[in-house]
């Protein structure tokens, strides 16, 4: 069978050292990783988000794609992650003055989720499952 044994999602960033720490900020915790050219948060067994600076990820891609710093503020990725604490993370997250996009609301999907977006115009949902469709 085909299969991944560990998922490495990285967004490219603007600031590494202000979007690390909204991210601190919204999952509560510190990164796990966080030198020069990458910060990273494991979010579940297997899971890690990592935060590379814009300029570091151009060198990779030298003249073959467009820089990510031609995107910043516009949505480029939506980030929808699952919780058990729905209404405490929306709380966080208020309290934090962060702009909702979204506020916290019953999906017609069978979810409970709200929207909101990181410095860079990355999408971020947090959401929970209130029914199986």
């Amino acid at each position: 069978m085909f299969g991944f044994n560990k998922i490495h999602f990285i967004l490219y960033v603007e600031n590494q050292q202000s979007s690390t720490v909204f991210y601190e900020k919204i999952f509560r915790k510190k990164a796990r990783l966080n030198v020069p050219g990458m910060s990273e948060f494991e979010l579940a067994d297997n899971i890690v988000l990592g935060l590379m600076p814009n300029a570091g990820i151009a060198k990779i891609l030298k003249d073959k794609m467009p820089t990510p710093e031609t995107g910043t503020g516009i949505p480029r990725c939506e980030l929808y992650l699952y919780s058990d604490q729905i209404d405490s993370e929306y709380e966080n997250v208020k309290a934090l003055n962060i702009d909702i996009i979204s506020p916290l609301q019953d999906m017609n999907w069978g979810d409970k989720a709200f929207y909101f977006a990181d410095p860079d115009g990355h999408i971020i949902v947090f959401a929970q499952k209130i029914n199986r469709i």
